[in-house]
């Protein structure tokens, strides 16, 4: 601050100094204007993302997790469009099938299960007619069906093994051999060993229950000992995996997806931390294998591992840990659309369920779902009939959709929920539209995702 002696006594030399602190002051209150504004704004995104968040959580506890949207959903656009984005007014001629209604009642039970006749019949003296005394006569039956169902059953098979002499010399002695077993001088039998497989990985009975399941039945057979079986079964069939391994890098596409799994008392690993099930599908076109591998990482050495020697289309989603065997093998990386679909149904999802007008995300799920339709009326196609229509129909789609990408990004903030799934599609784009490159590659990954659910 100024004292009166530090004045200049010249007027011109007082104005002059009034004006520039002036300007100094104007300048200051624009610098925290412009801070404050920058300040608001920040505040506002943050709010907008714990909003979207919000939307999106509602939406995944309480809503559907179907990303399909109809078409007249689809044509809720409030917004103007360019001549670059979907037409959501257009009619579609869409043939429908006759319709055929289903009969209700129940229904019949399969011919090929076994029958078993009970007969009720009339007792002697219900036999006689009570007006003449006279004996009926049979003119017929009424038969209805039950389900039926006959509890497991546990056998012990005994192995008697014949011995055999000669009377004459008596030094000749042979005995019966004993069949090859799965796992020799053990008392499981290979029903034993199928049963107990199918319960644990096809029906995902837990080897804890099982236990208990036979404790009921009368057997007492520890967990550890179904543990010890299943480790010796799949050593087994391990020359049948690796054969299988073999079809399937053969082949011209491998779609890989992988999942978390919680793994108890894995060394090294609290119970808490997430393994991991990778799952490949590949092979001859029209048989494709599907082949499960645990690791305990996620990281670019599983897949590395997986596909050593593999040349061919890799397909997957956006994780960045196959590029690495993309780039070593020399693979032709597909991407899904699948996943990129998801990223716009989430942000669509996170603008809540209110009254809104159509937005982007939207937007992006109508140019997603024109591929799917696409891709619809090419099921029963052959793999050329598929990639000529892909080139004549599905491209222009996405021309267009670049266009449309290229210009919204701008203009989206990237920390938003419609921003990300923006940039999802930006850096995936060069993979996503690999797949017009040959009919054979599926528009996404999803038949790996069923399987490895």
């Amino acid at each position: 601050m100024l004292n009166a002696a530090d004045l200049p006594d010249d007027v011109e030399a007082l104005k002059a100094l009034v004006l520039r602190q002036q300007a100094e002051h104007e300048a200051q209150a624009r610098r925290q204007a412009t801070e404050y504004q920058q300040l608001l704004e920040d505040y506002e995104q943050q709010v907008s993302g714990l909003r979207e968040q919000l939307n999106l959580a509602l939406a995944k506890r309480f809503g559907t997790s179907s990303e399909q949207l109809s078409p007249d959903q689809l044509r809720l656009f409030c917004e103007p469009v360019d001549e670059t984005e979907p037409s959501t007014t257009e009619e579609e001629s869409v043939e429908v099938p006759a319709h055929r209604r289903a009969k209700r009642g129940r229904r019949p039970l399969p011919e090929n299960l076994p029958r078993v006749d009970v007969i009720h019949d009339l007792s002697d003296e219900e036999k006689v007619c009570p007006n003449d005394g006279s004996t009926l006569e049979l003119i017929g039956e009424d038969s209805s069906e039950q389900l039926d169902i006959v509890p497991a059953k546990v056998q012990v098979i005994r192995h008697i093994r014949r011995k055999y002499a000669c009377p004459c010399c008596e030094q000749q002695v042979k005995t019966a051999p004993l069949p090859p077993q799965p796992i020799p001088k053990s008392i499981a039998s290979p029903g034993m060993l199928a049963h107990v497989a199918t319960s644990k990985y096809v029906d995902a009975l837990p080897l804890y229950r099982q236990e208990t399941i036979f404790q009921r039945l009368g057997v007492d057979i520890p967990r550890a000992t179904f543990a010890n079986w299943m480790i010796q079964c799949g050593q087994l069939i391990q020359p049948l995996i690796n054969l299988m391994r073999e079809q399937l890098l053969a082949g011209p596409l491998v779609q890989m997806d992988e999942t978390p799994v919680q793994v108890l008392k894995e060394p090294g690993k609290s119970a808490q931390s997430k393994s991991w099930i990778w799952v490949s599908r590949g092979g001859p076109p029209r048989q494709p294998l599907v082949l499960y591998d645990y690791d305990p990482g996620r990281s670019k050495a599983v897949p590395l591992k997986l596909l050593e020697d593999y040349n061919g289309y890799l397909q997957t989603d956006g994780y960045k840990a196959y590029r690495e065997v993309v780039s070593q093998n020399g693979l032709t990386h597909v991407g899904c659309w699948a996943h990129a679909r998801r990223k716009f149904d989430e942000a669509n999802k996170a603008q809540g369920r209110g009254k809104k007008p159509a937005g982007r995300a939207m937007q992006g799920l109508a140019f997603i779902q024109k591929l799917y339709r696409i891709e619809r009326t090419l099921k029963e196609a052959s793999s050329e009939e598929r990639h000529s229509a892909r080139q004549a129909q599905a491209a222009p789609v996405l021309e267009q959709l670049r266009t449309w990408l290229d210009k919204s990004r701008p203009q989206v903030p990237p920390q938003s929920a419609v921003g990300k799934a923006l940039n999802y599609l930006h850096e995936e784009w060069p993979r996503l539209i690999r797949y017009l490159d040959d009919g054979l590659i599926p528009i996404d990954n999803n038949l790996t995702e069923n399987a490895i659910r």
